[in-house]
């Protein structure tokens, strides 16, 4: 059985592991390295600065690592990196960074699905699923085990802490704490991801320790500045408030309103 299928246009000067797959129509650019067992989708096309790992999937006429829509860049040399056992499903566009010598990142087992874009210098963290037609702006950092509806649209420098969840639709302004559930028009504090955590082993003890922290940012009726100091006081304890200050404490943005 053929690897590369013989209409696929695979430059000589690309790296690709053991065991990859070019399907039909297929273009593979000179820089381009692509590890172990591997599979390239009919007519995706896979351009200078891409880093793909192993077991890496990009189905039909996607588009990885093309030139940022970014008015600054001047042909910098940049890169896409995407980590092992992630997917990039159908017509997905994921931009090459803007800065030299920067990348556009995307970890390990992700499912970035059909039409979604993420655009120059985002970073994904891991176990992260991206529904049809995600679109990030430049600059995006998602954490770990983030899930995002559907058309979702992400606006740039925006952060998404790990283990939340945005709903479907939603237009995301301010950075989204971890743990929790965004969604609404405008896009709202929905309450604690509970049955994402408890999917992915957290115990209830866990689950009502982070409830805690989010009763005194959302429900108590103290602004941000000062339910941290709340926190900082009366759970100092409390792994999970600690985290949640340190993600709040890093923003340029505003926080999720309730």
């Amino acid at each position: 059985m053929e690897l590369i299928h013989p209409t696929a246009i695979v430059s000589p000067k690309a790296q690709l592991g053991n065991n990859v797959k070019v399907g039909p129509f297929a273009i593979i650019h000179d820089n381009v390295i692509i590890d172990d067992d591997s599979e390239i989708f009919s007519h995706a096309v896979i351009y200078d600065g891409a880093r793909l790992g192993k077991r890496v999937r990009i189905f039909q006429s996607a588009s990885i690592s093309n030139v940022p829509q970014d008015l600054k860049f001047k042909d910098e040399k940049t890169y896409v990196e995407i980590g092992d056992d992630t997917a990039i499903r159908e017509f997905a566009t994921l931009h090459r960074a803007t800065v030299e010598g920067e990348s556009t990142r995307i970890g390990k087992n992700c499912l970035i699905m059909a039409y979604a874009h993420v655009a120059h210098d985002c970073i994904v963290g891991n176990n992260v699923i991206m529904a049809n037609t995600v679109q990030l702006a430049g600059h995006v950092e998602i954490e770990d085990f983030v899930i995002i509806g559907g058309l979702a649209a992400v606006h740039q420098f925006t952060r998404i802490g790990k283990h939340s969840m945005i709903g479907a639709g939603c237009k995301l302004v301010s950075d989204i704490p971890p743990y929790i559930i965004a969604a609404g028009y405008p896009t709202k504090f929905s309450g604690l991801n509970s049955v994402g955590l408890r999917r992915r082993g957290f115990t209830v003890d866990q689950i009502n320790s982070i409830k805690n922290v989010y009763r005194i940012f959302y429900n108590s009726g103290l602004n941000f500045a000062q339910a941290k100091e709340k926190i900082k006081n009366e759970l100092a304890d409390n792994i999970y408030g600690q985290e949640i200050i340190e993600f709040m404490s890093k923003t340029t943005r505003t926080i999720l309103t309730k």
